[in-house]
């Protein structure tokens, strides 16, 4: 085999969660009770433009999320075939010039000369103190000073062609998909959609699709001849740097949101129903936890997997299984700290239904607890499960960020935002001050936790009985 699939512990997560959502899916859309909430978000222009961009991290995410190694090529007739130790994901591949184009060190977004002068020596034997050329950037051009403008200007408008050419595509096939499934002329559905009288708003769909794919063009054009966002201090491109950032921070909403659900959803509303002593314990439980500061218990529970991952330096056949596992640490950690606030509001949801009168019928009739609980407490009290996963996934984002500030996130060998953002903490004070290393971490970071503040509004509103149909 050419590459040989390698399978880490966050890999089988995110695709275990990712087949979980399918069937939810799957199970929601024949069922008229689930299909009503969806359909209130489906009307809402700002909430389908957000999970286009959700979408458009999540694929950059599951990309990421496929690792392998590379076969060596074979010195001798009959060998074995050899692997590199390299662990590389598809991103990597897609990516490969970012990844191996990599300079002396700074350089700023879309230069040709590097950030700092070096002595350099010159032709006739003497040396000068100047900005010199990179390796890469801008490397095609023989006099950058002349050149350099007209050449980015073209590469701007031949990449911004591409993506509207692309967009203008995926639109029209959208639209001839769309119009055959409602039986429809497509020049009627265009005037639908443009002018927003259709049950999903496709307009502010399509318009942020476009955006993003034309966005997309734009970007592939100019990291082809320059760095995009400049390099770090290492000569590392950085938008390939913010690009594969994006799994990190999947990594850690929803694998740690797979950790967090079972503690909060069974003891909450066994607390709730059972009450007594059941009640007693599991508040206990909760209370010791919430007194205890999470950075110190986060802080600890790190430091004694460090020194385990020390002690055991030969169990880990990779610098990135070794950061894998750091990274599912950090997720389980956080989960174990994260279930207490969505407990208590189980529990006192459970507490109120436990005395309805479907509920207290149940129990005369001799039906069983779990039973009960099954049939009955869990699916009225789904909605704020949905509700509390959703807001606190950006949470938990920006919680990966604050980690890493401090030294106590994900390893130092693991690309995320909060390394990103550590790093950039000296460069601020260099002079001149490197920037673009922590805007570009904040603009990710932002587009991210944006996107999902703005659809987990428009599904609270949805799922909320409250607000439903206001």
């Amino acid at each position: 085999m050419p590459i040989l699939p390698v399978v880490l512990w966050t890999d089988a997560l995110i695709f275990l969660l990712l087949g979980a959502a399918i069937a939810l899916g799957f199970y929601a859309a024949r069922r008229e009770p689930l299909r009503a909430p969806w359909r209130q978000i489906r009307k809402r222009p700002v909430a389908m433009a957000a999970m286009v961009v959700l979408l458009a991290y999540i694929g950059i995410g599951l990309i990421d999320s496929v690792h392998f190694k590379r076969r060596l090529p074979a010195t001798e007739a009959g060998q074995t075939a050899q692997y590199s130790p390299e662990v590389v994901s598809l991103l990597d591949v897609v990516t490969d010039r970012l990844r191996k184009n990599v300079e002396r060190t700074y350089s700023a977004p879309l230069a040709t000369h590097a950030y700092a002068k070096e002595t350099v020596e010159m032709p006739d034997g003497t040396q000068a103190r100047i900005f010199p050329r990179l390796r890469y950037g801008g490397a095609h051009l023989a006099d950058p000073e002349k050149e350099w403008p007209q050449d980015l200007l073209f590469t701007a408008v031949q990449g911004g062609l591409l993506g509207l050419v692309a967009a203008l595509g995926l639109n029209a096939l959208f639209l001839f998909v769309l119009s055959r499934r409602r039986h429809t002329r497509g020049g009627t559905m265009v005037r639908e959609i443009l002018a927003g009288k259709t049950d999903t708003a496709w307009r502010a769909t399509l318009g942020t699709l476009s955006l993003l794919v034309i966005w997309a063009g734009l970007c592939a054009s100019l990291s082809f001849k320059y760095h995009l966002l400049g390099t770090d201090k290492v000569g590392q491109d950085v938008f390939y740097l913010s690009l594969k950032a994006i799994r990190t921070g999947l990594v850690i909403g929803t694998v740690t949101t797979l950790v967090m659900l079972p503690f909060a959803v069974l003891l909450g509303i066994a607390a709730g129903y059972f009450r007594g002593w059941v009640d007693d314990v599991i508040q206990y439980v909760y209370t010791t936890l919430s007194s205890v500061p999470g950075v110190l218990l986060i802080a600890a529970a790190v430091l004694i997997l460090q020194v385990y991952m020390d002690r055991n330096a030969d169990a880990f056949t990779s610098v990135t299984q070794r950061a894998d596992v750091r990274l599912l640490f950090l997720c389980i950690i956080l989960g174990v700290t994260g279930w207490i606030g969505l407990c208590r509001l189980l529990r006192g949801e459970t507490l109120k239904l436990r005395e309805m009168d479907y509920v207290q019928a149940a129990t005369a009739l001799g039906v069983g607890s779990w039973r009960i609980i099954i049939r009955h407490i869990l699916p009225n009290v789904m909605h704020i499960v949905l509700i509390s996963v959703v807001l606190d996934f950006s949470g938990l984002v920006l919680a990966e960020a604050v980690l890493s500030y401090v030294g106590i996130g994900v390893d130092p060998a693991m690309i995320s935002w909060g390394n990103m953002i550590n790093s950039a903490r000296m460069e601020m004070a260099r002079e001149p001050v490197v920037w673009w290393s922590l805007v570009s971490a904040f603009v990710f970071m932002f587009g991210l936790v944006l996107s999902a503040n703005l659809f987990s509004d428009t599904v609270r509103d949805a799922l909320d009985p409250r607000l439903r149909g206001r």
